[in-house]
């Protein structure tokens, strides 16, 4: 399978992290060093209706670093215009020497109804808003290199999208079959670089419970996730309570080390060139940094 020229950029492994947005700006500044420090290769943050706006956020966490690519997972085309969104992308990039990548998605109708706005169909809008862009003017200093862009790609046809207009796709809230499914979807090239929850815990009904808690069941009110979902094989029954042990442990990795390595390494296998874990916690004010590093050197030796 041919790669595209971003996957060695950011390596195999990278880390996804939500709630940064939601912590200081010195808090987040620190785990993106030490992110940098264990070696891994991009750290995807993400931009909810109530957290740091994505492109400030990035920001802040690439002035913290030097080596690492710093990423949108993802910057919510609702948020902003696109010619806003292109100044940015082009700002950051040429200010960073390229380790700015920018992630866009097409969101969700409950939290674009939040920001004020009416949530259309998510493909032609996702269409709409890379055509704008591609046509902002920006007479900004130009970054070296023409900035990369992933879409946050669930459904085949936004998947296509992303192969045809982006340098590849950042699935969300996926199993490995998605993966697969991505991958076919794409064909070699383009970047394909899924999430994965992640979470250093043995015990099944303590891991399973925080992964409900905490992860799975915040994400099966959004009707994307579940009717992409429901394509693989998960029904009615799956999605109720939070979610069933068989969704759970499709959508997040618990266990012990080995067990977290297997399934990065069965997206990898799968068709993935890039997987960004992770770390869920009990405490939101606990970044994770402890299963990552506790993971990192069987995550980064593969």
């Amino acid at each position: 399978m041919s790669q595209h020229a971003l996957a060695p950029r950011i390596g195999r492994v990278g880390v996804w992290h939500g709630g940064l947005g939601l912590l200081p700006a010195a808090t987040g500044r620190r785990a993106a060093a030490a992110i940098e420090r264990l070696g891994y290769g991009a750290l995807w943050v993400g931009e909810g209706p109530t957290s740091k706006e994505a492109f400030t956020h990035a920001g802040l966490l690439l002035s913290a670093t030097e080596r690492l690519t710093v990423a949108t997972g993802i910057a919510n085309i609702w948020a902003r215009d696109a010619a806003a969104a292109q100044a940015a992308t082009r700002t950051l990039a040429e200010a960073y020497d390229g380790r700015f990548l920018l992630g866009l998605g097409a969101s969700h109708a409950p939290l674009v109804g939040a920001r004020g706005h009416t949530y259309t169909k998510p493909l032609a809008a996702m269409r709409g808003y890379l055509d704008a862009m591609d046509g902002a003017a920006y007479d900004g200093p130009a970054p070296a290199a023409e900035p990369d862009r992933v879409l946050a790609a669930l459904g085949p046809k936004m998947l296509e999208l992303a192969r045809d207009r982006a340098s590849g796709a950042h699935p969300y809230f996926v199993p490995v079959a998605h993966t697969t499914h991505a991958r076919e979807v794409l064909g070699d090239g383009p970047l394909l670089a899924p999430e994965q929850a992640v979470l250093l815990e043995s015990d099944p009904a303590t891991a399973r419970a925080l992964a409900r808690e905490h992860h799975v069941s915040r994400y099966l009110t959004l009707p994307n996730y579940v009717g992409n979902l429901r394509r693989f094989g998960f029904g009615d029954e799956d999605f109720a309570g939070g979610g069933s042990d068989r969704l759970v442990d499709a959508l997040v990795a618990w266990g012990d080390v080995d067990a977290i390595r297997r399934r990065v390494r069965d997206h990898l296998d799968a068709g993935a060139d890039h997987v960004a874990v992770q770390p869920l916690t009990a405490d939101p004010a606990d970044p994770g940094l402890g299963q990552l590093e506790e993971l990192a050197p069987a995550l980064l030796a593969d």
